[in-house]
């Protein structure tokens, strides 16, 4: 299923405006906490997907009912443009245990390959996973990140967290993606460029967040 928050008003839109704005961009501090503050009400949005249990809590006056998680989900960040994002999740599940993963485009092939550099997660036999990258372009970083994720152990649900995404990398991963999923967008945008990048967007989040990379 995808769930399109953007389609409902919320002050998200105020994040995200200035997250597309080329003149507010280039503060980096303030582009990281934005993206931050739209993942922590992403995780808010999906911890309602996510199963709960009962229990009691004494307060000082007596006792009240509680709804707890039953398992905490995992969360996986893909490097580096996911790391403020992941962030925001990260602030909304303290407890839940973290991986990470490098994948990033080769450059100067025709066609979009996606090289993996580094991967460090938990088992996620059996577990809810998070998958956070912000920008869902081509929408194959998060195949190649979800096969090489398996090795890890097979995920009972993932839900894919992503802020901007574009039709056709959309397309791809109701199609490809190798496990069951929800995605998740903040804003779904009106096409890829030649280069592959979301138009309208908001241009290159990991330089935005971090600086150009050479």
């Amino acid at each position: 299923m995808v769930y399109h928050l953007g389609k409902a008003y919320s002050v998200a839109h105020t994040f995200l405006y200035a997250l597309r704005n080329v003149r507010l961009q280039t503060d980096r501090e303030r582009f990281r906490e934005n993206v931050k503050r739209l993942g922590e009400l992403m995780a808010y949005e999906i911890s309602k997907q996510l199963r709960y249990k009962n229990e009691k809590v004494t307060t000082p006056l007596g006792t009240a009912n509680a709804s707890l998680l039953e398992e905490e989900p995992v969360l996986i960040a893909v490097l580096r443009a996911g790391l403020p994002y992941y962030a925001g999740f990260q602030h909304m599940f303290p407890e839940a245990p973290a991986g990470f993963i490098g994948a990033y485009r080769k450059e100067g092939s025709e066609e979009v390959e996606i090289l993996l550099s580094y991967m460090a997660t938990p088992s996620l036999e059996g577990r809810t996973v998070l998958l956070i990258d912000p920008m869902l372009a081509t929408g194959k970083s998060f195949v190649r990140t979800a096969r090489a994720l398996m090795q890890q152990g097979l995920p009972a649900h993932v839900h894919i967290a992503a802020l901007v995404g574009a039709p056709e990398g959309l397309d791809y991963l109701q199609k490809n993606f190798p496990l069951p999923h929800d995605i998740w967008l903040w804003a779904l945008d009106d096409k890829l460029n030649d280069q592959y990048y979301i138009v309208p967007g908001l241009g290159d989040a990991g330089d935005l967040c971090f600086g150009e990379k050479i």
